[in-house]
């Protein structure tokens, strides 16, 4: 059996209840995204999209459609609205803390540290767009050759250096360095490489980002393996884990080319008759348009989406499934630069499909790993509860 799940980076689907305690009580990114930039989604309405609660509805947009396909959405447990917590919490793990962040800057212990293991010194250190910290410390990177080290509202040690003056490699190494440097009591839940190219104000090189994961502890994806089951991490995914729990990981650099290379793999994997897991992040959403406050490109990153959905439910072989999620919120239309503590959206679809499955609302992310569990086979008594059976 074959399992396809693909995550819609950021596209949330409305405030979870403890969003004010975020400073999100009103966020939504599909909904505002879609009013400020309107775009047709049939495919995805044909899916259930349009019965997602508190998703809006209209002729321009998620249409009326006969919905062959199951719906819901996802409540987050874990206290965090990020990449990494909400991956984590797919795949099993509930964190009971969120990961440490850093809104003043790193501390001066860490960051002697690192300069004593670049052998240079480093800008910035604070909270910053990714955007504005080259364009503001761009030039004086290109003078001294010294790192532009700046983190967000997410745990996340960034570093960033003009390709022409820190190659690609050195700068991964710095990253690794880092992440050596964060544990314990500074612990980050990830470290990225911000490579970024040209004259100013700078273009960020995001094909060639790179992200440095704290380990997890046991996930499903760990489970599979252990049941002999092939995972293919496609994107992002295989950075998100560490590395851990993958027979095969695959490179990607845009959305393009992610949705060309999970199709790509889901054929093959449907020719050789792969029993297992194809696991995306498709990131420009989040990366691209939502931190960037960018609805317009939101809007048209939907509408790519859209359009090849025919294609990817096509591949989905018999038997199979296909998983469409995302693990928090980044309203392109809402205040700062940061993502929004929002309900992560569910659809699934298995041929053979002839009407309409409402998922409900789920009580964690980590029902996904679970019914990835159960699916393929695999034994997990962690949390979630599967809804595979809903789907057949």
């Amino acid at each position: 059996m074959l399992l396809t799940i693909i995550v819609l980076d950021s596209v949330g689907v409305g405030e979870l209840p403890d969003a004010e305690r975020f400073g999100d009580a009103g966020a939504h990114t599909l909904n505002h995204t879609l009013t400020a930039a309107p775009v047709p989604l049939p495919n995805l309405a044909r899916l259930g999209l349009g019965r997602v609660p508190t998703v809006q509805t209209g002729p321009e947009t998620i249409p009326e459609a006969e919905v062959h396909g199951a719906f819901g959405r996802m409540r987050e447990v874990s206290p965090g609205k990020d990449t990494s917590t909400g991956h984590w919490e797919f795949m099993g793990v509930q964190l009971q803390h969120p990961f440490r962040v850093f809104p003043d800057g790193f501390p001066p212990a860490v960051m002697d540290a690192f300069d004593a293991a670049t052998g240079r010194g480093h800008l910035c250190n604070r909270p910053y767009s990714g955007t504005d910290v080259i364009r503001d410390y761009g030039e004086e990177h290109l003078r001294t050759g010294w790192p532009i080290v700046y983190t967000s509202a997410d745990s996340v040690f960034q570093i960033a250096a003009h390709e022409d003056v820190v190659p690609l490699e050195t700068l991964y190494g710095w990253c690794q360095a880092a992440r050596d440097l964060l544990q314990g009591e500074v612990a980050v839940a990830r470290v990225i490489a911000r490579p970024f190219r040209g004259e100013f104000p700078f273009e960020r090189a995001n094909e060639h980002r790179r992200d440095f994961s704290l380990e997890p502890p046991r996930t499903v994806l760990d489970a599979l393996r252990e049941a002999g089951r092939e995972v293919v991490g496609i994107g992002k995914i295989p950075d998100i884990y560490a590395h851990r729990g993958f027979s095969e990981k695959i490179h990607t650099d845009n959305n393009a080319d992610g949705i060309a290379k999970t199709l790509d793999r889901m054929r093959r994997a449907a020719r050789e008759g792969t029993d297992g897991l194809i696991f995306t992040n498709l990131v420009d959403f989040d990366a691209k348009f939502g931190h960037r406050r960018d609805p317009q490109g939101y809007s048209a990153c939907l509408a790519e989406f859209d359009a090849a959905l025919p294609d990817l439910l096509a591949a989905v072989p018999e038997g199979g499934a296909l998983l469409i999620l995302s693990d928090h919120g980044n309203d392109p239309t809402w205040h700062g630069t940061d993502h929004t503590r929002e309900y992560g959206l569910l659809l699934a679809y298995r041929p053979g499909m002839t009407g309409p499955v409402d998922l409900g609302e789920r009580a964690t992310f980590a029902d996904v790993g679970a019914t990835a569990a159960g699916a393929l086979g695999a034994a997990w008594e962690g949390p979630g509860e599967s809804f595979w059976k809903a789907l057949s």
